[in-house]
């Protein structure tokens, strides 16, 4: 799979927070979030980002799933998948990235899934949730898949990190 003209690429990360969002065990996980979100909406590539991505138990209803405050989703697009990477694996994200078991639960399913969307479409959580959710039954597919199905996407290969909580 290669990055395909006249589309970006959306990924929707969940996790689910080992507790609540004012517990002193994930405070510096949300102290962060302001920053490491700011950093990627200034990113080259960046395109959208839904509201409320990364706060868990904000007031916006279109973040929250299941109704669960602990529940993390993170939705995104991209230009191409090179400008995802280089976000996640290339800037002070992936130093978040790498101590994610120190905040979240493992969920024991796939919790990350990428997709491409036409140019200018902006996907809704229900839209990622469903993507994830095909990812979860068939694996990777040109309509869901994880970083092992993208050529151009070598980081993840080369880090060779082990599937963990909200990856």
């Amino acid at each position: 799979m290669t990055n395909r003209p006249g589309y970006h690429l959306a990924e929707l990360n969940v996790g689910r927070l080992l507790a609540p969002t004012d517990d002193p065990r994930v405070a510096e996980f949300m102290g962060a979030l302001d920053r490491v979100n700011g950093l990627g909406k200034r990113m080259p590539g960046f395109v959208w980002m839904m509201e409320g991505s990364g706060e868990p138990g904000t007031g916006n209803t279109e973040a929250k799933i299941g109704g669960d405050p602990q529940f993390v989703s993170n939705l995104t697009v991209w230009e191409t998948a090179e400008t995802l990477e280089n976000f996640v694996f290339g800037t002070v994200h992936r130093v978040f990235y790498e101590r994610r078991a120190e905040w979240f639960e493992v969920l024991g399913k796939m919790h990350f899934v990428m997709w491409w969307v036409p140019v200018g479409h902006k996907p809704s959580l229900d839209e990622a949730l469903e993507r994830l959710a095909e990812l979860q039954a068939n694996g990777d597919t040109d309509r869901a898949f994880g970083w092992s199905y993208l050529n151009e996407a070598q980081g993840m290969q080369i880090r060779s990190c082990a599937p963990m909580a909200a990856e």
